[in-house]
């Protein structure tokens, strides 16, 4: 018997962190698209390594990983990664600055860009305009995101929200009945 709640608090202890993690839709419900203000976006929101984003857009936009100086002139053509699929999700693998344009030309300088700092661990600290220096209704924000760009499974409601959470409940949950009917 104390081997099987062992077994069940391990196998808690492991999925844990999954269950931390937030899938943020960038733009919420107005999605990656001209005329979004990307720094009121980011504003009171906490990105760390394990957190996703997920940009929706249309035909004519992409989503393009670029340079902290080709984010600030909103250079075009450098980028370290582009998608244009209409849907991408960005793990945030990594802590520090990421920095994402639309590299449709003249799109970034309307304020298709979008900065993101994220924190490592769990001592992330609030992104908000970060370390953008301009910040504003210009489009600019501040946070931070890995290089890699995965399609996603499925697209969430618009909304950031937790999703692995109610999978990783569901998983204890059947692992802890599991353990019982072994039991009786």
């Amino acid at each position: 018997m104390a081997r099987i709640v062992g077994l069940v608090l391990v196998v808690a202890v492991v999925m844990m962190p999954s269950c931390l993690a937030t899938v943020y839709t960038v733009g919420d419900s107005s999605g990656w698209a001209s005329g979004v203000d990307y720094s009121t976006w980011t504003s009171g929101k906490t990105f760390k390594v394990g957190d996703s984003l997920v940009f929706n857009y249309g035909s004519g936009h992409t989503v393009d990983e670029v340079t902290d100086s080709d984010y600030k002139t909103c250079t075009v053509g450098n980028s370290i990664t582009s998608d244009r699929s209409g849907t991408t999700t960005i793990p945030l693998k990594t802590a520090g600055t990421h920095n994402y344009i639309c590299g449709t030309v003249g799109h970034c300088t309307m304020g298709m860009k979008l900065s993101v700092t994220v924190a490592s661990g769990s001592t992330a600290a609030a992104s908000g305009n970060g370390k953008s220096t301009s910040g504003g209704s210009d489009g600019n924000s501040t946070v931070t995101t890995p290089a890699s760009i995965t399609k996603p499974s499925s697209t969430g409601d618009g909304s950031s929200h937790s999703s692995s959470l109610v999978v990783t409940l569901w998983s204890v949950i059947s692992l802890v009945g599991f353990c019982m009917f072994l039991l009786i």
